[in-house]
């Protein structure tokens, strides 16, 4: 005679919708773009290898200038509530996140939706963007700028031009190590004992009371 030992249900909290996954991989890929491109206009000598420098120069222009519309796109209206929520969370920090970043990590905390770590890299992704494009523009249309602001756009589109690459490198370094937080990148879910031990703060809020 069998028993059967009953099992529960596992439950996965949805920590991404449709819209966020979605601005995610697109802007990825833009990115991908934005690098594959700005090697070649960076390294004179890698002209020429696949494509002319003219259409590098214009693959790489127009990939910079239409970079920050699916975030803005995904911000606006009830499509967007979820991202508009994300941003709050980014934006908003406790005494205890902070000291979290001085003493990288070695203060023992219960971690909102997102760690001190990530929310610092979605607020330097952010106003990268904004600083990369702004200067992207004045190196394009460089005859309606005095040379001082030109200069200064070049040194710091070069500054924050390597910094990003540092910085998606280690994204996807941390992406591969955690693979449960990856995932919820393509499905838009993670595990209840997941949430609990990585986000407690934010599973308290989705999780039902027990």
């Amino acid at each position: 005679m069998s028993t059967r030992i009953a099992t529960a249900p596992v439950v996965r909290l949805l920590r991404f919708d449709a819209v966020q996954r979605f601005v995610h991989w697109i802007n990825a890929l833009m990115f991908g773009v934005l690098m594959f491109t700005g090697i070649p206009l960076y390294f004179g000598s890698f002209f020429g290898v696949l494509f002319p420098r003219h259409v590098i120069q214009e693959i790489h222009l127009w990939s910079g200038i239409f970079v920050p519309l699916p975030i803005l796109v995904s911000l606006l209206g009830p499509w967007g509530h979820r991202m508009r929520q994300d941003l709050h969370r980014c934006s908003y920090w406790t005494r205890s996140e902070l000291r979290w970043l001085r003493t990288f990590g070695r203060e023992r905390i219960n971690f909102d939706k997102f760690n001190p770590g990530q929310k610092a890299n979605a607020l330097f992704v952010g106003a990268g963007i904004i600083i990369m494009w702004a200067t992207g523009y004045i190196l394009q249309w460089f005859r309606f700028f005095p040379v001082s602001w030109r200069e200064g756009a070049t040194v710091t589109h070069d500054f924050f031009a390597f910094a990003f690459f540092i910085i998606v490198a280690g994204h996807v370094v941390m992406a591969l190590s955690h693979r449960d937080a990856m995932v919820s990148m393509l499905n838009g879910k993670v595990s209840e004992e997941w949430a609990e031990k990585n986000a407690r703060e934010w599973a308290d809020e989705e999780l039902p009371a027990k």
